[in-house]
This record gives structure tokens, sequence and C-alpha cells, in this order.
């Protein structure tokens, strides 16, 4: 007989969309305040392991069809770029350049090439840690 979990399902979707709000939030504020590409990446990947320990991981793994060894992958090779890439310009590694631009609907806004450091760094960590934890999880 297959238990009756509504109230933890309902609980669980809004409690990961939250999560995953404030993840954003996280992100985003980290280039002026405390936050950015780790504590952003590590608190997704909480929201995505929540999913996985309310709901079976089959389940999870047919709606988020992610293999999570590649973004790791993908997210170190994004930083390392990234912090690369100021070499072409003769500046130090991991030097980053910004500016303010008049976006249409957010008018003036700084954009940096900090932050593209920082999704690689996010994406790095959701990678790994998801990995670590589904590997866990297959062991036992």
């Amino acid at each position: 007989m297959k238990p009756n979990d509504v109230i933890l399902h309902s609980v669980t979707k809004v409690a990961v969309f939250i999560i995953l709000t404030f993840s954003i939030y996280l992100f985003f504020g980290g280039h002026h305040n405390p936050g950015g590409g780790f504590i952003g990446g590590l608190s997704v990947a909480s929201g995505l392991v929540l999913l996985y320990l309310t709901f079976d991981i089959e389940t999870v793994r047919r709606n988020i069809p992610v293999d999570f060894k590649k973004v790791a992958a993908i997210g170190v090779l994004i930083a390392i770029f990234t912090g690369a890439s100021s070499l072409l310009f003769d500046k130090p590694f991991l030097n980053q350049a910004f500016g303010y631009f008049n976006l249409p609907i957010f008018g003036k806004t700084e954009l940096a090439t900090a932050v593209l450091f920082d999704v690689g760094v996010a994406l790095a960590v959701i990678g790994t840690a998801v990995t670590i934890i589904l590997s866990i999880s297959e062991d036992g």
C-alpha cells in the first residue's frame, strides 16, 4: 500500500519555490552584498535535494532530466574561461570589467563580468553537491 503524502508533497512544492526564489536573490545580490555564485548554487542544490527526499529519485529525474556531472563540468569551464579571458586583454587572471548601461525595462543597470564567473561557480556547486548527494543515496 502506497503512503498518502499529499501534505508533504504540497508543502515541499511551496518550500522549493521559496528556496529557489531566495537562491536567485542571493546569487544576484552577491556582487555588492554577501552571497554570489557559491551560496546561490548551494541553496539551489538544497532545493533539489529536498525534491529528491520528498519524491522518489526516478520521479525527479523524469521531471528534471539533467546530468549533474555535466552541469558541474560546464560550470568549471565557464569559471576558468571567464578568469582566463582577462589574459586576452593583458590583464591579471580573474580581472573584471564593468559598466553602466541603459536597459529598456531596468533602466540604468551595472553589468559586470564577475556575474559570468559567478554563473560558473553556481553551476559547479549545484552539479557537485547534487552528484554527491545522489551518489551517497545510491550506496545505501
